[in-house]
């Protein structure tokens, strides 16, 4: 089905976007102009993990935009503090800083890195940062970014980063080894962006080894992979292991924008009065917003949910193109799964799109990126299994 652009000639031309508009959505499920409705297996790229127009959602920003929607990090908020409270004890961390964005929320981390660093008495302090990551768009955080792609023409980037390939102890080592001036290591527990790349499972905790010999932070990038994602609140948590500082964005406010950087012991000290801020960063309608999504992951025992519903999906796959030539893997955690097939495969998005009303993602150029909600159904969960499979089937024909 050809659908015609509504787009703006005076917007930025920043994305490519699909000629498509969404009018609202419902559950898993997104209403196109025409009325066409379209299954959701990239949840705005693991962003509205209760689905569109959750009822306790909608209810809780309507009650709170009614009475408040902002005031100012100048002055207490009730539902700012509730929400430090509430993602400190999920996590096992001290103290939150709040602010709108997983960029933002890194941009935090690696400030705070080199304000550490500077406290010990590092002139030039370095943080460790993988191949084949992605951080954000900041010049901080694209500089971080393992993609060059996302880097070019932004040129000169920023200094203090040294790049090691991801899921290798002994490069870090070796870093460790002839580097004096490191001061953290800046990971995802998994790659999102990158295509959803899963390490060793004892690969946080050799990272975490290697910090605590030598002194340095251990951040985790769990913005794509936290808020119940994995099937766990946060990835970190498969690996039995604490970060120093947690990056948090994406589902935590399901829809709503809002990031947060988490910091326990030495950490979550490094940041006094004027070193840090923001104006909208941790307002009454965003920790409405988070607080809710929280509430709801746990009324609805969703962590559990996120688990089943991911290997139904990938077992569904692997039955259904169990034999088909050109699949190199499929792999995932909870409800964040990648598909790599030999060849790019960028034109499955529209295909999907038109062909099946199925909203998927590819990445890495040869990755089928699936996110869906965490409330997606086991009838959704089957359809989206059915669907995709047919056309990866007919593309790889």
């Amino acid at each position: 089905m050809k659908v015609r652009s509504i787009m703006s000639d005076h917007l930025m031309q920043t994305y490519a976007r699909q000629p498509i508009a969404f009018t609202h959505g419902e559950g898993a499920w997104l209403v196109a102009e025409d009325g066409q409705r379209y299954l959701d297996a990239l949840a705005g790229i693991a962003v509205n993990g209760l689905g569109h127009a959750h009822p306790q959602l909608t209810r809780a920003l309507c009650e709170q935009a009614g009475r408040l929607i902002h005031t100012s990090n100048l002055y207490e908020i009730r539902e700012q503090s509730e929400l430090a409270d509430r993602l400190c004890a999920l996590a096992g961390m001290d103290r939150a800083f709040f602010c709108n964005s997983g960029a933002e929320a890194n941009e935090a981390a690696i400030k705070l890195a080199r304000l550490y660093g500077h406290n010990k008495g590092i002139d030039s302090p370095h943080i460790i940062v993988m191949e084949k990551s992605f951080h954000g768009r900041t010049l901080a955080t694209l500089t971080a970014t393992g993609n060059r792609k996302v880097q070019a023409g932004f040129e000169p980037l920023v200094q203090g980063f040294l790049r090691v390939p991801f899921d290798d102890v002994e490069a870090v080592e070796q870093v460790a080894a002839h580097n004096k001036s490191v001061v953290a290591i800046l990971v995802e527990p998994i790659q999102g962006e990158g295509g959803v790349h899963i390490p060793k499972p004892s690969y946080l905790r050799e990272l975490r080894r290697i910090c605590d010999q030598h002194g340095w932070l251990l951040m985790l990038d769990e913005v794509q992979t936290g808020i119940g994602r994995t099937g766990q609140w946060f990835a970190f948590q498969y690996s039995d292991i604490r970060p120093d500082v947690l990056s948090l964005a994406k589902g935590l406010g399901s829809g709503v924008p809002i990031g947060a950087s988490l910091a326990r012991g030495v950490a979550a000290e490094v940041f006094t009065a004027g070193k840090h801020g923001t104006t909208f960063g941790g307002n009454p309608l965003a920790c409405r917003a988070a607080l809710t999504t929280l509430a709801v992951i746990t009324d609805g025992q969703l962590l559990a949910r996120a688990t089943a519903l991911g290997e139904r999906i990938k077992g569904g796959m692997q039955v259904a193109l169990q034999g088909v030539a050109g699949i190199r893997n499929i792999r995932g955690q909870g409800l964040m799964i990648g598909i790599e097939l030999e060849h790019p495969c960028a034109e499955l998005v529209a295909i999907a799109r038109d062909q099946e009303q199925l909203i998927i993602n590819v990445t890495a150029d040869s990755v089928i990126r699936l996110l869906p909600p965490l409330i997606l159904s086991d009838a959704e969960a089957d359809l989206l299994v059915e669907r995709l499979a047919r056309l990866v089937r007919a593309f790889l024909a």
